[in-house]
């Protein structure tokens, strides 16, 4: 509202480069950007260049004005295929762990949402938003819950898309680092393997009745988190294999990237330039603190540092899964045990602790 009434600025020229593009048009200068920032992050060997390249990419065009967004039925596709690819990496191996240590589980979950709340407290000139916007992990689900309890959520959504940024760069360039790939020889990537029509169908039904079973319990991101119960079941319970080709992965993870990246326009960033310094410092001091957290499990657990730290990221648990995946020697299913217990209980815990920190900042 308040950017109508500035009248013409600086910006004007810049934003109306992509806005004076067909949406055709805006859509393959996407597509040729992911491609150039997906290529250069391959080259330098990153986990997950095909989710932060187009993510990147995004970033630029929706601040240039860029008009188009990714479908819903498209988002909702590609995060029901990441949740088949959660469900389908998850060993029953990981329970026995979770049950002998649900004690650390919960303190790890409940520390990391304190922190996130003093987090949003000290930077509580925005009261609710702040509070809303530093929740560590389910995004898109706290930008939604968000406006319902009367945060603005275009800074909600500012503050939470930048953490995932924050997040998945980190968690990636830590993930190039911890893991030594000297003397191995990476295979090719075979982008169109041969289809397994059993498995391939088995993977495509599971995400069609896991994001149904989402949206008909309205979960919160019901495709994702359907579809990532609905197949964890299903794998677990049945043995039923899936099939996820490269290519299907790569589409996906794309289609993650735009949605978030798309969200970030101009007048998100002016709005919440004045507190971006203490938004980075909050952001920063929360992957610090769960980083902190993932050198105790490491080392009461005897897990390597790289699952544990990739275990305690604070969110998106979509992003992290994808660099899990991409992540040589991670224990993916102890990755997710932890990141969907913290998930959930920031669902159900979040937006009282977000009404009771800001009641109490008004005060």
């Amino acid at each position: 509202m308040d950017s109508s009434s500035e009248g013409p600025s600086l910006e004007q020229p810049s934003v109306q480069r992509m806005t004076r593009l067909r949406p055709l048009q805006q859509w393959l200068a996407l597509v040729v950007l992911s491609l150039l920032f997906a290529g250069a992050l391959e080259l330098a060997a990153l986990p997950a260049a095909l989710l932060i390249g187009p993510m990147l990419a995004a970033i630029l065009a929706g601040t240039n004005g860029a008009t188009v967004r990714v479908p819903r039925a498209l988002f909702g596709s590609a995060q029901a295929v990441v949740g088949c690819l959660v469900a389908n990496s998850i060993s029953v191996d990981i329970f026995p762990v979770f049950y002998a240590e649900w004690a650390l589980f919960f303190g790890m979950v409940v520390a990391t949402l304190t922190a996130s709340s003093l987090l949003g407290w000290l930077i509580s000139r925005w009261r609710t938003t702040a509070v809303w916007g530093s929740s560590p992990g389910a995004a898109t689900a706290m930008v939604l819950m968000a406006g319902a309890f009367g945060a603005d959520q275009r800074l909600v959504a500012f503050m939470q898309y930048l953490r995932v940024i924050f997040v998945s760069v980190t968690a990636a360039l830590v993930a190039k680092m911890w893991v030594d790939t000297s003397g191995v020889e990476v295979p090719p990537i075979i982008w169109f393997p041969p289809i397994d029509p059993l498995a391939f169908g088995a993977t495509l039904g599971i995400a069609v009745v896991g994001g149904l079973l989402g949206k008909l319990l309205r979960l919160p991101s019901p495709f994702f988190l359907g579809t990532f119960i609905f197949g964890a079941v299903i794998h677990l319970g049945f043995s039923v294999p899936m099939q996820l080709p490269p290519w299907l992965l790569a589409v996906s993870y794309a289609m993650v990237g735009w949605a978030i990246g798309l969200n970030f326009t101009r007048p998100i960033l002016r709005h919440a330039a004045r507190a971006l310094p203490q938004i980075i410092a909050s952001i920063v001091a929360l992957i610090a603190f769960c980083g902190g957290m993932a050198f105790v499990i490491s080392g009461v657990l005897g897990i390597d540092p790289l699952t544990a730290y990739l275990a305690t990221s604070p969110g998106g648990m979509d992003s992290v899964a994808i660099i899990a995946a991409a992540a040589q020697n991670v224990d993916i299913s102890f990755v997710m045990a932890l990141q969907s217990a913290r998930f959930l209980v920031v669902l159900l815990v979040g937006p009282s602790v977000a009404k009771l920190v800001a009641r109490n900042v008004r005060d």
